[in-house]
Formats: C-alpha cells, sequence, structure tokens
C-alpha cells in the first residue's frame, strides 16, 4: 500500500507567536533577535530580512520593522500545544525540531479520510486552538512531503498525488534537493543541472565528480524520488547540543569564557534530564567574517558531568583563541555525542572527597524544584550575557 506522509511546518514559527501574542504586530514586519535575526515575519522576509542575518543588515533593509526580544518560554509552550495536535492525530509522529514534524497517517484513510483531508484537519486544528499558521505537504515519500511543504509556504496545503510525483518534482530548482544549498547549487550549475530533472537525467558518475561520491548518489536518488526512509518514532537522539549567537564585535576571552560555561551547563543539564551521557565533545565556532571551524575530543569515559565537559571545552577554546583574536566571534556552539545510557556508567570513586555527580545532581534537583534561575555557577555572578540572544538548538 502506497505511504501518506505528511510533512508539517509552521511558517515563521517565533515571528508567529509574537504576531499571535501582540494584535498590534499582525501584517507588520517582525524581527525576533536585536543582533541576529533568529526570525522574522513574512512581512520582513519580503523586504529581504533573512534568520541570522545581522541585525543592522535587517534593519538597512526594513527599517519600519518592529524588533522584538525572543522569549522561548513561549515558544516551548507553543511547540508543545502543536504538538499535542500532532499526536493527536496520528501516533507516527516524527519530530525534527521545535516547529516541523512527519506524520505518517497511511492507516487512517478508513476512518478519517484521504491524506489532504487529514492535512486540512491538523491546518485548523492548530489555527484555532494554538492560533498560528502551518504549511503541511503531503506526499509518499518523507523527501516529497516536505519540498511540497516548502513549496506551498506560508500557510499553505500541498498534495502530490500519487503516481505524479515526477511531474511535481522535476520542474523544481536544484536547490529544493534536501542538502544543497548555495555551494553545492553552483558546483551543480557549472555542470549544466539547474533543475531537478537534469539531475533525474544525469549519469550518476558525472554527479560524483561535481559533488562527490556520496551527495552524488543522495542526489540522484531523491532527484528519482527515491526515499525508503519511514517515519521514526522512537529515534534516540545521536547528540545534545545548545548554542549562543551574538553580534559581531570583539569579545574578551573572560567573556567568552562565560559563555562557553552557560552553555556547557544547559547542554550537561540536558544529558542528566535524558539519562545519556557521552564522549565526543564538539566545540562549533563562527567567525565574524561568516567562516566557521569545529573542534572536537573524545574524553576517556563517557560523561555527563558539568565539570568534565567544561574542561575540556575550555581546552578546545584555549586552542582557537588566536583565531577568534583575529576574526572575531558571532557564534559558540557545543555538542556531546557517541550518547549512551547513564544506566550504563561504570561509576568510579572520589578519593579526593570531590563528587561532581553528586553535586551536579543536587543542582539538578533545586532546579527542577525551584526553577532553573534558583542556583548558578558563582563564575556567573554579576557577568550576565542576557544582552546577547539565544539561537535555537
Amino acid at each position: 500500500m502506497e505511504r501518506t506522509i505528511l510533512h508539517a511546518d509552521l511558517d515563521a514559527f517565533y515571528a508567529s507567536v509574537e504576531q499571535r501574542d501582540d494584535p498590534t504586530l499582525a501584517g507588520r514586519p517582525v524581527i525576533v533577535g536585536g543582533g541576529v535575526v533568529l526570525s522574522s515575519s513574512y512581512e520582513a522576509r519580503a523586504r529581504g530580512v533573512r534568520t541570522a542575518m545581522g541585525g543592522r543588515e535587517a534593519l538597512r533593509l526594513c527599517p519600519d520593522a518592529v524588533v522584538v526580544r525572543p522569549r522561548m518560554a513561549a515558544y516551548v509552550d507553543a511547540s508543545k500545544a502543536v504538538f499535542e495536535i500532532f499526536h493527536d492525530t496520528t501516533p507516527e509522529v516524527e519530530g525534527l525540531s521545535i516547529d516541523e514534524a512527519f506524520l505518517d497517517v497511511t492507516g487512517l484513510w478508513r476512518i478519517v479520510g484521504d491524506g489532504a483531508t487529514i492535512a486540512a484537519g491538523l491546518r485548523r486544528r492548530v489555527a484555532d486552538e494554538v492560533g498560528l499558521p502551518i504549511s503541511v505537504g503531503v506526499a509518499s515519500t518523507k523527501f516529497l512531503a516536505k519540498v511540497a511543504s516548502a513549496v506551498c509556504k506560508p500557510d499553505g496545503l500541498l498534495v502530490v498525488e500519487p503516481g505524479r510525483e515526477l511531474e511535481f518534482l522535476h520542474p523544481l530548482p536544484v536547490r529544493r534537493l534536501w542538502g544543497v544549498g548555495a555551494v553545492t547549487a553552483a558546483k551543480l550549475d557549472r555542470g549544466g543541472l539547474q533543475v531537478v530533472a537534469d539531475i533525474a537525467a544525469a549519469d550518476e558518475s558525472l554527479l560524483v565528480e561535481l559533488v562527490g561520491k556520496a551527495s552524488g548518489r543522495h542526489l540522484h536518488a531523491l532527484a528519482n524520488n527515491r526515499d525508503p526512509r519511514r517515519v521514526d518514532t522512537g529515534r534516540r537522539r545521536r547528540s545534545i547540543g545548545s548554542q549562543r549567537s551574538f553580534p559581531r564585535g570583539r569579545l574578551g576571552q573572560a567573556e567568552c569564557d562565560v559563555i562557553l560555561l552557560e552553555v556547557v551547563d544547559r547542554v550537561t543539564s540536558r544529558m542528566r534530564r535524558a539519562e545519556r551521557v557521552g564522549r565526543t565533545v564538539t566545540l562549533r565556532l563562527r567567525f565574524g567574517d561568516f567562516t566557521a571551524a569545529t573542534r572536537s575530543h573524545t574524553l576517556a569515559r563517557s560523561t555527563n558531568s558539568t565539570d568534565a565537559v567544561l574542561v575540556a571545552t575550555r581546552h578546545l577554546l584555549a586552542e582557537a583563541w588566536p583565531t577568534i583574536e583575529r576574526r572575531g566571534l558571532t557564534r559558540l556552539g557545543l555538542s556531546v555525542s557517541g550518547l549512551t545510557s547513564q544506566r550504563e556508567l561504570q561509576l568510579t570513586l572520589a578519593f579526593d572527597g570531590h563528587d561532581p555527580v553528586r553535586l551536579d545532581a543536587a543542582i539538578d534537583s533545586i532546579r527542577d524544584r525551584f526553577g532553573r534561575s534558583a542556583i548558578g555557577v558563582t563564575t556567573l555572578l554579576g557577568r550576565s550575557t542576557e544582552h546577547l540572544p539565544i539561537l535555537p538548538d
């Protein structure tokens, strides 16, 4: 039986929440985040404003935009409400991020109706119960459903009928293919490949020559709508991470260390809540000239200790500091991978009387009871970085 997959994607999520909660913002260009654009309404996007753009550049393009501070708690609440509707629609839900998911509704046609009927009902419920616009693509594969939702934005519904997949897909520009950004699109263009049909008809060896073996085979499969992946409802996270983004400028080493400590504390707290430990620590940096660098270190044993991860990331940051001094820093991200269950961790004895595991557990317990702000790290006292906007993970 042909599968029916929905890709549901909230439109301009953060900005839409702000417009919903403040009726005076309806129909106006809205920018979420000051130093760096975290989200922008479609009115602002029509003027050229894009996510991750610097705040000054965004206001130059759209001087009448309303700039609002991010309210992560409001966005998380809205996401939870929408995902409740997803799970009420079907048990087969695969969340991709805070604002999008795949839903497999193949088995519901006898009870509810076809994919178009289910998608229309889902959009209506999200609008009525949560007050947000959402675009939904319906197709027989995950890839094509995602393409369809992107094509019908904003606030749209697009069904790719079975048997007409290639008719829909092939006229689209190559940038619509999953994984094709500006650099890959330029390489394909140099090979005379501009629309998806060109890639579908191309010899796979040409694609491999242009973009590499893995990417070439991947793009050739997608261009011919070969995507056997199923909606994964039990997918375990391969890594847990967080990041901070801030305006261009020179940050001192002490301020960078404070930001690093905040990020490490957030990541390791999440790991402990998920009862996961990991070995590989990866530091991701984006510099003032928009180049990026990644540095990683594999620990001797798996951990979710704030102290252990902080020591490793401080070494990585120190190695990168000469480059940061020259180029400036606009984003600092951290992830811990190689995750396993905390139950598999072999405990070690604390011979010096300092037990970081018990300390972390005590801090988590206090935060669970009284809130995250109830207890913090002394290094952060009087050294707020709230002026630096938080990017979503």
